[in-house]
């Protein structure tokens, strides 16, 4: 059965041999298969997820508006490129780069795996490939990751929402960004409760996170809050792992997020009516791409008069 609480999966972990086991055999239980036949599973969507990657950073395609599009490659080449300052440290900058390439993917209509939703399927990837490349770590560990990250990501679908449109922001990028910290916590040694830790430590410096996509398109800001919200990941596994504990455990601050996304307006939950969606620049840009796609219409409607 799904995993209602996190209180649940670890009570179950504390029986297992291990995490990743305890997880596994839930999973095999619920879909009626076996563990080599979810690790399958997980391969896959890997292979998908380093596809979405290269395709972003290689082929820096702009999106069908012009908004979104190349930026991932400009991170990338900080790691190269020695005239350009590094703030923290390559495993960072890759992280974003691939946080970045694949939400660029996602808004040219390429094929991403939604972690947990196409929005905010930069976060996990970008961040859990940055960490494996830097300390030299396995398929088979990443796979680990990703099964500890969707074990998280099942507690938020089964007792919130992953839903821009219900919760805000913080159901997408957010509920990413716990997951995220969660896998990173996990392949780099950390126990249960640190993964807990790590996954409330992300998850609260993004409560209240609202959806604001301007033009009600998922590129600005959308794409940009991946890489935001790796870096949130990536800060939350770090105090986990060094054994900083926060105050309110995970599942109390999930249902926080519950309470926080149904307080937020509606004109903040993916309506595109308020936010950055209601900025000067913003109703220029919308105008702009509205004016755009009006002459590409009125274009098409005289070659074919004209036929």
């Amino acid at each position: 059965m799904a995993y209602l609480s996190f209180t649940q999966l670890e009570h179950d972990c504390h029986k297992a041999p291990s995490v990743v086991e305890a997880i596994t055999l839930n999973e095999a239980e619920a879909l009626d298969c076996s563990a080599g036949q979810i690790r399958d599973r997980m391969r896959s969507m890997l292979r998908k997820m380093r596809s979405a990657i290269d395709y972003g950073l290689e082929k820096q395609s702009l999106s069908h508006t012009g908004l979104t599009g190349g930026d991932a490659a400009k991170l990338q080449k900080v790691v190269d490129d020695p005239d350009i300052p590094i703030v923290v440290d390559r495993l960072f900058s890759e992280a974003l780069a691939g946080a970045l390439a694949t939400t660029e993917v996602n808004a040219c209509m390429g094929r991403v795996v939604a972690a947990p939703t196409a929005g905010a399927s930069g976060v996990l990837p970008g961040t859990l490939l940055a960490v494996a490349k830097a300390h030299s770590l396995s398929d088979e560990a990443i796979i680990d990751g990703l099964l500890v990250a969707g074990a998280i990501g099942e507690i938020f679908a089964a007792s919130a929402t992953l839903s821009g449109a219900a919760g805000g922001c913080q159901a997408e990028v957010g509920t990413a960004s716990a997951m995220t910290a969660a896998a990173v916590c996990h392949v780099l040694g950390g126990s249960i409760e640190q993964i807990g830790h790590a996954a409330a430590l992300a998850l609260q410096g993004q409560l209240g996170l609202v959806c604001d996509p301007v033009g009600g398109l998922v590129e600005i800001p959308c794409v940009v809050r991946n890489a935001t919200g790796s870096a949130v990941a990536l800060a939350a596994a770090q105090m986990a792992l060094a054994g900083v504990g926060f105050a309110i455990p995970l599942d109390e601050v999930i249902l926080a997020s519950v309470r926080i996304g149904r307080a937020i307006h509606p004109s903040l939950r993916e309506t595109a009516r308020a936010g950055l969606a209601n900025t000067p620049t913003a109703h220029r840009l919308v105008a702009d791409l509205q004016s755009a796609t009006d002459s590409s219409e009125r274009g098409s409607h005289t070659a074919h008069t004209a036929l």
